[in-house]
């Protein structure tokens, strides 16, 4: 895979997950990082750096971008949350418009 087909996404801790661009896109806020005009680091670089979003809950999130990206082509399988990490993982949704 080219280094331009993924996206590094980095927690408040400095853990990195490295997703491909497509799963990333699931995410408005992350499509509006790496896609306006105006040379954001964010686009230039492939990495997106987020200071309030702890790891545990990042991997979560990494995790349903790729569900996502299987039920939009047809794939319907459940996608299980934990329930301690409920109002974490629904903050962070509605920061990145998920």
């Amino acid at each position: 895979m080219k280094k331009e087909d993924t996206v590094k996404l980095i927690s408040a801790e400095g853990m990195e997950f490295v997703i491909d661009k497509e799963a990333a896109m699931v995410s408005q806020t992350i499509r509006n990082m790496l896609t306006s005009p105006g040379g954001f680091a964010e686009a230039e670089h492939g990495e997106v750096t987020f200071p309030e979003i702890s790891s545990v809950i990042l991997e979560k999130i990494c995790q349903y971008f790729y569900w996502s990206l299987q039920y939009s082509r047809g794939k319907e399988t459940e996608f299980h949350i934990e329930p301690e990490l409920t109002l974490e993982l629904m903050m962070a949704a509605n920061y990145l418009h998920t």
